[in-house]
């Protein structure tokens, strides 16, 4: 593999800026690590056709002095849920095989403008509803740390790919942890940003009332950089905010940042259940911040016992009505109507869905059903709201708050696809931040015995990303991890 690559996003920009490389060069070394590790990682289901036209345009523009976008070629990847105009957007699902976007989602349009390169569409969970990228009905992806283990999920290609080498960055979406998680179990960095922060119109929706896209990168100072490039209001997306231009990258390398930072360490995100390994690299993480002037302080949550259950009731219900429109009318695995009725013709189409879709439509259609609302779906809507109020009295006293992203390491390809529900306890400790809109973000920060990463999450008040991020940095210069072995 060559060095060239394996760099992060900024150094991308300097060296490409400086004339040490171009944006052609790089390209092709990437597309060479892609061919190399691909039949290893399974990480793309689609790379991009018109990418080293696009790099030689943009050298030619730099050679002759034109206008130039920040990412100046930088090679990036998508989740296969976001739509790119003229490439196929299948949502790792046999119901979408053959569909082709006809538009791009804003996130795509911003990166394009600022002269991204997408490398390809990358593997996931089906309709990003899973936990190990194995639900992908064309093949699992596998973690670059070890193949035989999962890589999380669902944006779990985009985290292969960007701990791989396979891309500098990647953009993922996080419903209850869809970045951050496969982000810690591949040791790279993962952004949850604030719920409205980044637009999500051409994200294929799952749960629209807690997913955001957000970026998977090598070093929290690229979730900035590409945080500047895609963060803020979409005439297109409601749900979007306006943060008043802020430069996230400004600062981020103060080495003052955790100076009388106060810092929640919460207790129920490091329960019984927690592997050693997980809560030990923690601890030393709670150690550093305190090293670096934090207080540190060990918090209660109580309604976070309830936050997994609440979650999986919103989310189903949310997407069993999302997924209504696969329907062979507007969207669907296109079957011929001959003999068929038009009830007939649905229930066929809907065996396309894999057996994790089809368990949470089946969920969601019992749970907000007239004789099942009230004793399900409104109770979680009110675990919602006294979670979210849990979470701003905690924040009104603390800055940042720290746990393990992920209570347990990195675990072997079909070891707990058979066991829904325990699978489920592998988002306990990042759906809250879904559920209360807050940003969160997936740190890098040890690696286990047998050669396993683990990642700590931070998480931080509503549009306080800035903060953050600063803080995230600050834990980040106390590590230094190993390279990817593969």
């Amino acid at each position: 593999m060559s060095d060239l690559i394996k760099i992060s996003a900024l150094d991308y920009v300097r060296k490409v800026r400086s004339g040490e490389t171009t944006a052609a060069e790089f390209l092709h070394k990437t597309l060479e690590r892609v061919r190399d590790v691909e039949p290893k990682l399974h990480s793309y289901l689609l790379l991009c056709d018109d990418a080293v036209a696009r790099a030689e345009e943009i050298d030619k523009r730099i050679r002759t002095g034109q206008k130039v976008g920040r990412c100046l070629g930088m090679p990036i990847s998508l989740k296969d849920n976001l739509c790119v105009k003229g490439k196929r957007t299948t949502c790792g699902s046999r119901m979408l095989e053959s569909y082709v976007a006809s538009y791009d989602a804003t996130v795509v349009k911003r990166l394009r403008a600022e002269d991204a390169i997408f490398v390809g569409k990358t593997n996931m969970d089906e309709f990003a509803m899973g936990l190990t990228t194995e639900f992908s009905a064309f093949g699992a992806t596998r973690n670059p740390w070890n193949a035989d283990f999962v890589p999380g999920g669902s944006s779990g290609g985009s985290a292969a790919a960007t701990a791989a080498f396979e891309c500098v960055a990647s953009l993922g979406s996080d419903t209850g942890g869809s970045v951050r998680n496969p982000a810690s179990f591949c040791s790279v960095v993962g952004y949850k940003p604030t719920y409205g922060l980044i637009s999500r119109y051409g994200l294929v929706s799952y749960a629209n009332s807690v997913e955001q896209v957000g970026p998977i990168t090598r070093t929290v100072s690229d979730a900035a950089f590409l945080l500047n490039l895609i963060a803020g209001r979409d005439e297109n997306d409601n749900t979007t905010v306006d943060d008043g231009g802020v430069d996230y990258l400004e600062g981020i390398d103060d080495g003052n940042a955790m100076n009388g930072m106060r810092v929640g360490v919460i207790r129920e995100m490091m329960g019984q259940d927690t592997d050693s390994p997980v809560a030990a690299a923690t601890m030393r993480a709670v150690s550093d911040l305190e090293q670096m002037g934090a207080t540190c302080e060990e918090i209660s949550m109580d309604m976070i016992s309830y936050s997994v259950a609440a979650y999986y009731v919103i989310t189903a219900a949310e997407a069993e009505s999302n997924l209504a429109r696969y329907d062979n009318l507007r969207y669907g695995y296109d079957l011929r109507m001959d003999g068929y009725e038009l009830k007939a013709y649905t229930e066929e189409a809907r065996k396309k869905f894999g057996p994790e879709v089809a368990r949470r439509l089946i969920v969601g259609g019992f749970v907000s059903s007239s004789g099942h609302a009230g004793r399900y779906y409104l109770k979680a809507l009110k675990v919602k709201n006294k979670l979210t109020r849990e979470m701003g009295d905690v924040l009104a006293k603390y800055d940042v708050l720290i746990a393990p992203t992920v209570p347990i390491v990195p675990f072997r390809i079909g070891e707990k696809s058979d066991d829904p529900v325990g699978l489920f306890m592998v988002d306990l400790n990042t759906v809250t931040a879904n559920l209360t809109g807050r940003p969160s973000i997936s740190v890098p920060y040890a690696i286990s015995e047998e050669g396993l990463p683990m990642g700590v999450q931070l998480i931080s008040d509503v549009m306080q990303d800035k903060l953050l991020l600063r803080a995230a940095r600050a834990l980040e210069t106390r590590v230094s991890l190993p390279e990817v072995p593969l």
